[in-house]
């Protein structure tokens, strides 16, 4: 048998894919799947993803089995480790597969000796996991599985929601789809996917919307490769409706979408208003997943490959519309990016929010006297949110706030309204619409 197609190689597979997460050189954005068998993918993913959601509880466990800590060569064991941890934990995982396999993957990564470190402490897990949960469960930030920095800022930010927050961010995010107007319906879609023996209810907030009762893959999807739905979750569905009032009186809108990437936004707009839409994006290949998205979609936008940060890529053409979708920390999609717990920093918090207001200065420049920019991130935490927005008004004096307070989302934040990370509902988001005085 071939060792990546045996249980010890998904694990390997699992590692390996870890240890740039835990060296804080990378991400599961780049996760490739395809070094195990089909069968096996959706395995590996669960312990990749599953690993990075339980991390602080997983390393404060590890702490307490092993004599000393690894070397850092060793990434690759103290991922094993960690894995076999959460199988044992999380996993409906038979318990001697869960040790056996994982101590015995070891020997894939040519470190034989690991396979009696491994062993020893998971069977040591089994034999005294009451105790040495609780033991570890007394620090808050490892209870509620998430870095000691990360919990204060929340706990700052949020005194009344910080640890329903957090559990949020614990929990898989639902499987949330838009439907495309301008091929169907959402009432329509939704007696397609009963006829595909899929349950489904219509999101609260968006209009677009629908929740899966449970995950499928897109290919599942009835009408997904002919572009009458995309995967969107219900958060980021409510930038076009801000927009409408400007966009719906003006056809032929010029409009920007700035940081584009991946897309979703950006033909949401498409497939609501008749505009014409510039997008860019500083990362080429984040530009190519749009143009892909653009295209299943059958819908069109001038692509280019350009900083938001810098005005070489425009024409001097005003636009009567902007989307600023702003790089930030990620902290309101934590519960689909989990890996972000281990790689944000608390700098990274301040060095984010002075990029954010350097790129509205910027693209404020291009926008037409009566036009909107609507600033949105997929953040949560207010130096990127509420107070980017607030000093920017503060600075700027022909922008003005138009931000709804008569919706039913979210709650007022400065000038902005933050949403939260719900379970079994939508991501943590904020937006802020923005007006340009007519002068």
């Amino acid at each position: 048998m071939n060792d990546m197609s045996s249980g010890q190689g998904v694990r390997v597979a699992a590692a390996r894919a870890l240890v740039p997460v835990l060296t804080g050189k990378g991400s599961l954005a780049t996760l490739d799947d395809s070094t195990v068998p089909a069968r096996d993918r959706a395995f590996l993913r669960a312990l990749c993803y599953g690993v990075c959601r339980t991390l602080p509880r997983l390393e404060a466990l590890a702490s307490e089995l092993l004599r000393s800590p690894f070397k850092a060569r060793d990434a690759d064991v103290k991922a094993l480790l960690l894995l076999g941890i959460h199988q044992l934990l999380y996993l409906r995982v038979p318990p001697h597969a869960a040790v056996g396999e994982t101590a015995g993957a070891a020997r894939l990564l040519n470190k034989e000796w690991a396979t009696k470190v491994i062993n020893g402490c998971l069977r040591r897990l089994q034999r005294e996991s009451e105790a040495l949960q609780a033991r570890v469960d007394s620090d808050t930030h490892v209870a509620l599985l998430h870095p000691v920095w990360l919990i204060r800022s929340l706990r700052q930010a949020w005194p009344d929601d910080w640890q329903d927050i957090a559990e949020a961010n614990n929990r898989p995010g639902p499987m949330t789809l838009r439907t495309n107007r301008r091929l169907t319906t959402r009432d329509a879609y939704l007696q397609q996917l009963e006829q595909a023996g899929k349950s489904a209810t219509p999101c609260r907030y968006s209009e677009d919307g629908i929740t899966l009762d449970s995950p499928c893959d897109i290919g599942e999807l009835p009408g997904f490769a002919s572009g009458e739905v995309s995967v969107q979750d219900e958060a980021a569905q409510l930038a076009a409706p801000l927009l409408a009032p400007v966009l719906q009186q003006r056809p032929g809108a010029r409009v920007l979408d700035a940081c584009c990437a991946p897309g979703g936004k950006a033909a949401h707009l498409l497939e609501a208003f008749d505009i014409e839409l510039t997008a860019i994006d500083s990362d080429a290949a984040r530009l190519a997943r749009v143009e892909s998205t653009l295209a299943r979609l059958k819908q069109k936008a001038h692509l280019k490959h350009a900083d938001a940060g810098g005005l070489d890529w425009w024409d001097g053409q005003p636009f009567e519309a902007i989307l600023l979708d702003a790089p930030c920390s990620g902290t309101g999609v934590i519960r689909r990016h989990p890996d972000i717990k281990q790689l944000r920093r608390p700098s990274d918090i301040r060095d984010l929010a002075a990029l954010q207001a350097r790129l509205l200065d910027n693209l404020w420049q291009t926008l037409a006297p009566g036009g909107q920019l609507l600033y949105a991130t997929c953040s949560i935490m207010p130096e990127e949110n509420a107070n980017v927005v607030d000093a920017f008004l503060t600075r700027t004096p022909d922008a003005r706030s138009l931000t709804p307070v008569d919706v039913e989302w979210g709650r007022p934040a400065g000038a902005g309204r933050q949403l939260m990370p719900r379970i079994d509902g939508h991501d943590g988001f904020f937006y802020a619409l923005l007006e340009k005085n007519l002068g």
